[in-house]
């Protein structure tokens, strides 16, 4: 058992890094949506990135609803943090 937990330790790790990362391609949006006049919620991008984790996690053999349940956190955090500073 110790050595599974320093596995999924590091896996923990990883996530974070991988979210880190995420979170500045929010930042880098927060940039570039005023020139472009885009809101911090577009719904057919929201759509759009729940299908394709649906789609990405089933062919891995991760319960779909699982991934989109998490991915929805992810995407209204990354929208308030937007709307934050784009206002609405």
């Amino acid at each position: 058992m110790a050595e599974l937990r320093v596995g999924i330790d590091a896996l923990d790790r990883a996530l974070i890094d991988l979210l880190v990362a995420r979170a500045d391609h929010i930042d880098r949006a927060i940039e570039l949506k005023p020139a472009e006049g885009l809101p911090a919620r577009i719904d057919d991008r929201v759509a759009e990135v729940i299908g394709n984790v649906r789609t990405l996690a089933e062919a891995r053999g991760l319960d779909p609803a699982l991934a989109e349940t998490l991915w929805r956190e992810i995407i209204e955090w990354s929208i308030r943090r937007e709307a934050a500073h784009l206002g609405g």
